[in-house]
């Protein structure tokens, strides 16, 4: 289990990476596996309108899933103390899952998806249609039950996952009126 601490807009004192290795170490043995790793952004907000100016931001690695939590309080200290409580509850809600998955369906990583025909790209003359990014990003196979978890550990409004159950790539999204919904691709010919 490593604990990668560095500051950015503010120096990182040993009593300060003594203190993180303290407190993320304790919320890290929730998990129990020496393959975790956590990275530990502090900053300080330079913002006079923000009463809350130092902010812990956490993100742990652990098998498959990553989990960030971010915190903002008056004091480092502080900040880093709730942080690990919000980590040490993630990773709590994440294990609860793991263990209830069990017995369930074996690892697919063998199968791979199957081709789809795309038609070509039409280039667009204006500027602001060009294409400035393009991220690549390892998906492993999963149920529709672990997407959710994975977009409540990250904290996003979506996940992109390919579903262990159909072969295809699928989106699980938060709706704002409750529940969650899924985007399911369609080829029409």
């Amino acid at each position: 289990m490593a604990i990668t601490v560095t500051g950015r807009k503010t120096s990182v004192t040993p009593a300060l990476k003594q203190y993180v290795d303290e407190k993320i170490g304790r919320a890290l043995e929730v998990f129990d596996s020496a393959t975790m790793d956590a990275e530990v952004i502090l900053r300080a907000e330079k913002n006079p309108a923000n009463p809350k100016n130092a902010v812990c931001e956490v993100t742990v690695r652990a098998k498959g899933a990553v989990i960030r939590v971010a915190e903002a309080e008056d004091d480092m200290y502080a900040a880093i103390d709730i942080a690990s409580d919000k980590v040490t509850r993630q990773l709590r809600k994440y294990k609860t899952k793991i263990v209830d998955r069990r017995g369930g369906k074996g690892s697919i990583r063998h199968l791979e998806a199957e081709p789809v025909d795309i038609p070509d790209v039409v280039p667009v003359e204006d500027e602001d249609d060009l294409l400035v990014r393009t991220k690549e990003v390892e998906m492993e196979p999963m149920t529709e039950e672990h997407a959710l978890v994975q977009t409540d550990l990250l904290g996003h409004d979506f996940f992109v996952y390919f579903d262990q159950d159909t072969h295809q790539i699928q989106v699980i999204y938060h709706r704002k009126n409750g529940g969650y919904g899924i985007i399911k691709p369609k080829v029409i010919s």
